[in-house]
């Protein structure tokens, strides 16, 4: 280990811009490419400068958004130093699981700031500098006094392992005290959403902090508390059916450095698994393109294909970390109730976000990259009588003629996200109505040719978004 940190740290110069694109990559790959004779977005909106008489923003990111460290301080756990990406496995960051409640215990680990860049890289600063700097707007925190008079944003940060139900309540009592602290209790604030972010919001406007996926009476709990307090909502590159690579990678964890994030390690975090394809979308096909009707959130279904912690050499690696086999195969047993719940708590956490509003909702300005062919689905495929399932094109073995696999398993995105999940569509092809049990308010859309990770940065994006944010219509 000591060897390797030495040739780490000799090298680390050569390998900053590529570990730069897997990092923060669990929803998204590539950084923003740098924009030659980019517009002067401070000279462009000079004149809404001198307006000040805003809604105040509040910008929330994205999984894997914040940095993650003990309460008593100390260095990063998430992302941590270019030795601990190149080398670290994080298997600090899995929860513990309760196995009397099936909950993750509240633990000594917290977010507390935006990732707004990391080993030298700009993920969360440029649209934070946009705001600032092209928009006049002031960076406060909740708590402070404020001047309604001047235009002010808030960074909204949380724990993004957290089942997204819980980081909802804690956004809810956000906005809450910027009521308080603006000393307007009917203010409606402005939010920018990035990718899960823009589920929490999603869910927010709809349910405040109710817990409404405990059962599926969700449809009957709709109150539009956070929909009250919402004056207009951007979305940027949000998964709103879902994301196969998500999946995919849940699947197999995830590559950081020269080591992977264990799928053991993903298994313990509930909000991941709301970010699994929603269940409209065809997301299993056999290698002839038929579309198969199997259930994501039933736990029979990661058992069969033996994925994840059903997967003999994860549960092998699991049992190896304890010095008696009994101990290993309790939490084994724990983990795999705890898996079947949060399954559950998945499903009901994306149907609850396609249930109709009021005719008086926030209306949502979505934007999302959609020149990147990315995982819209998967293949099962009988390879000796025993179903094999392929994530790739390349993978796939028994390959039937006129079968166009690129096509079959990839759609136009960002990378992460599907345009079609993107825009809360089933089915790409825009001639088709949207499914009947996906309401999505959208105002409008921009698509643009860039990465998940690489949209904040964005010029059209920052352009736009002023644009929208600035408008008094």
């Amino acid at each position: 280990m000591n060897t390797l940190k030495k040739i780490c740290r000799l090298v680390c110069n050569r390998y900053t811009f590529y570990l730069s694109l897997l990092v923060l990559a669990f929803v998204g790959g590539g950084l923003a490419r740098e924009k030659i004779n980019a517009p002067d977005l401070h000279r462009l909106y000079m004149e809404s400068m001198m307006v000040n008489d805003q809604a105040p923003v509040v910008f929330i990111h994205g999984v894997l958004g914040s940095k993650l460290r003990e309460d008593s301080g100390g260095d990063d756990l998430w992302l941590g130093s270019l030795d601990r990406i190149l080398l670290s496995e994080y298997e600090e960051l899995a929860y513990k699981i309760d196995p009397e409640t099936l909950e993750p215990e509240k633990g000594s680990i917290h977010a507390y700031t935006v990732a707004d860049d990391a080993v030298g890289k700009d993920f969360y600063g440029k649209i934070i500098r946009t705001l600032k700097d092209a928009g006049n707007y002031r960076k406060v925190e909740i708590g402070q006094s404020v001047n309604p008079k001047q235009k002010n944003f808030y960074v909204f940060f949380y724990d993004w392992r957290q089942d997204n139900v819980k980081t909802a309540a804690q956004l809810t009592e956000f906005i809450d005290q910027i009521r308080v602290d603006y000393e307007q209790p009917d203010l409606k604030v402005d939010i920018v959403a990035h990718s899960m972010g823009g589920l929490i919001t999603r869910y927010y406007i709809r349910y405040g902090s109710q817990d409404v996926v405990k059962d599926n009476d969700f449809d009957k709990k709709v109150t539009m508390y956070g929909g009250d307090r919402v004056r207009r909502v951007v979305l940027l590159g949000t998964p709103n059916l879902g994301s196969t690579k998500t999946l995919n990678r849940f699947i197999n964890g995830v590559k950081i450095g020269l080591k992977r994030i264990g799928t053991e390690t993903l298994a313990t975090m509930p909000s991941l698994y709301q970010l699994f394809p929603h269940p409209l979308n065809d997301w299993l096909v056999t290698n002839e393109g038929k579309a198969l009707d199997r259930d994501l959130y039933d736990v029979e279904i990661w058992r069969r294909f033996q994925w994840s912690i059903f997967d003999p050499e994860v549960r092998k690696r699991i049992l190896s970390r304890y010095e008696d086999e009994a101990t290993g195969q309790a939490y084994l047993k724990t983990l795999e109730a705890y898996f079947e719940k949060n399954l559950e708590r998945a499903r009901r956490f994306v149907w609850s976000l396609t249930t109709p509003l009021p005719e008086t909702h926030p209306k949502l300005i979505v934007f999302g990259g959609g020149c990147t062919l990315t995982s819209a689905r998967i293949i099962v495929e009988e390879v000796n009588g025993e179903s094999i399932i392929r994530l790739y094109p390349e993978d796939v073995v028994n390959k039937v003629a006129g079968v166009d696999y690129d096509a079959l398993m990839l759609e136009p995105g960002d990378g992460s996200v599907t345009k079609a999940s993107l825009l809360a569509r089933n089915i790409l092809d825009p001639s088709v109505k949207r499914h009947k049990y996906s309401f999505f308010p959208l105002d409008y859309s921009l698509i643009l040719c860039e990465k998940h990770n690489s949209l904040t940065g964005n010029i059209n994006f920052q352009d736009n978004l002023l644009n929208a944010l600035l408008s008094r219509d």
